[in-house]
């Protein structure tokens, strides 16, 4: 299920009386706030105010539910503190049950709430600026292909080019001959290769139409060399939200989400 489907559901959960736990934490380990993974006590002392609270009202059927979904909670994160990335959403309810959650690359300010419904308004705002979006990177090798939502990766596949030009395991300088467009006895190669290319291009055009489709993508981002780039996103049947000439090579996934969103 796609993020924006699951968003669609919580925003239509209600209960009669206050059943939803909804817990925005900030884990970044980059923010000065942070620092000796300060997250666990924000965590703690938040849940512990709303216990609190609870407690005060005298409410023992909301206090009971409260606390089944606050071990859960606090059990959640700790299990995944070795791979926490900028901040944590969880929206959480036992009965009807609700477990949601989400680790994202994106910042997060830390706020706790026991409602009637899921408190979604944060969640929106980051989907909107960083929504579900296929990242493409094509290269002379191979197409990288970044399924992503929150500016965190959920996927990543590479497709292979097999170029046809068994010359190349014979004569290692010929591709990169070919990539500086040099002249001479090359041209022949370059031809091949470059009907070679455009096959395998408008062959992975149409699987990423297929994986737009399928995971719901809003936006689809094209980036490579420029001749590259150009290339691959004049094959797709929809235009690209973007088309960066920028090579990435072998930068990290958050770098790439970074640049092409900063870049919209």
């Amino acid at each position: 299920m796609s993020i924006s489907e699951e968003l669609k559901k919580l925003k239509a959960f209600h209960c009669d009386d206050r059943c939803v736990l909804s817990v925005y934490l900030n884990t970044n380990p980059a923010d000065p706030e942070q620092q000796q993974a300060a997250w666990r006590i924000h965590l703690k002392s938040g849940l512990k105010r709303l216990d609190e609270y609870l407690v005060a009202s005298g409410d023992e059927k909301e206090l009971t539910a409260f606390r089944s979904l606050k071990d859960r909670v606090m059990k959640e994160i700790e299990d995944k503190q070795n791979d926490l990335a900028k901040g944590a959403i969880i929206f959480a309810a036992a009965d009807p049950e609700i477990w949601s959650v989400h680790y994202v690359q994106v910042a997060v300010k830390t706020s706790f709430h026991w409602e009637n419904q899921a408190m979604t308004n944060e969640l929106e705002y980051m989907l909107q600026a960083y929504p579900e979006a296929g990242i493409i990177l094509p290269s002379y090798s191979n197409v990288r292909i970044l399924d992503t939502a929150m500016g965190r990766v959920h996927d990543e596949t590479v497709y292979e080019f097999d170029s046809g030009l068994d010359v190349w395991k014979e004569q290692k300088d010929i591709k990169s001959s070919i990539q500086r467009g040099v002249g001479g006895h090359t041209d022949g190669f370059d031809q091949r290769l470059k009907e070679n290319l455009d096959r395998f291009y408008k062959d992975m055009g149409s699987v990423v139409g297929s994986m737009k489709k399928k995971r719901g993508w809003k936006e689809v981002h094209v980036a490579g060399e420029a001749e590259l780039a150009k290339s691959f996103a004049s094959i797709l049947r929809e235009k690209p939200e973007s088309c960066i000439h920028k090579n990435f090579g072998k930068s990290n996934n958050n770098h790439v989400i970074q640049k092409i969103f900063e870049s919209r």
